[in-house]
């Protein structure tokens, strides 16, 4: 499912943008979901543990800047599609620096607009999301890989935890647990850093030679004969060279 976030400090505006979203997303018959926004850091907390796509952002707010929100979003995530919107034509070539798909003034022409999404859509390519199915004692469960944070290899089994903090354990897994992850894997967002984890690059603040630091503070180990090439994916992630 296509998400859709959009962050804009006047009221008014905030709800035009979200009528022309809807209104795109009805017209492309899309299966998708748009939340507005009227604070920056709500936005960022929502970030945490939910997936957007795509990002309509307003660039003057008096609180935290476009520019400034944009930067935060790059620093979660180098896949994010980021379309600014504002009455500022000067801050166009600022906003470059966070590579924006697009750069609309307001009042936003409705043509421009869809056109925008347009492109945001197809580089999203939303439809060909990961997603894992695992065996529990309370059944079978699919997990999107967008909600995976990481997963640990546990006394035979495997234990998932989810950007929201839920914690989703298998069964007794057959065969190895490298196996076990390799379609996760597929996802170039994924490394396995150590033997018994793999990790949602995506949701990592920090490297150190020790370990993974996500956002929330949850810790993954780095092996030690690993760190340079756990490094060198890390850093190419980042800096969208995949």
């Amino acid at each position: 499912m296509l998400r859709i976030a959009i962050c804009d400090d006047t009221e008014a505006e905030l709800e035009q943008m979200l009528a022309l979203a809807n209104a795109y997303i009805a017209g492309c018959g899309l299966a998708a979901d748009v939340r507005a926004f009227g604070h920056p850091d709500v936005l960022l907390t929502a970030y945490e543990t939910e997936t957007f796509h795509i990002f309509l952002l307003d660039m003057v707010m008096p609180m935290v800047n476009g520019l400034e929100l944009g930067r935060s979003i790059r620093r979660i995530s180098t896949d994010a599609q980021i379309i600014y919107i504002t009455t500022e034509p000067g801050f166009a070539l600022d906003a470059y620096a966070v590579n924006p798909l697009h750069y609309l003034l307001k009042p936003v022409d409705r043509q421009a607009f869809f056109s925008a999404l347009d492109l945001a859509v197809e580089k999203v390519n939303f439809g060909e999301e990961l997603h894992v199915t695992v065996k529990t004692r309370q059944g079978l469960r699919t997990l999107s890989a967008d909600a995976i944070a990481c997963c640990e290899y546990v006394r035979h089994s495997v234990v998932y935890t989810l950007l929201n903090g839920e914690r989703v354990e298998t069964t007794t897994i057959t065969g190895s647990f490298a196996n076990h992850i390799a379609p996760l894997l597929q996802d170039r967002r994924f490394i396995q850093p150590h033997a018994a984890f793999a990790v949602n690059m995506s949701r990592v603040e920090r490297l150190s030679r020790e370990e993974f630091t996500l956002r929330g503070g949850f810790l993954v180990p780095v092996s030690g004969k690993q760190y340079t090439s756990v490094r060198n994916a890390y850093m190419s992630y980042r800096l969208g060279e995949m």
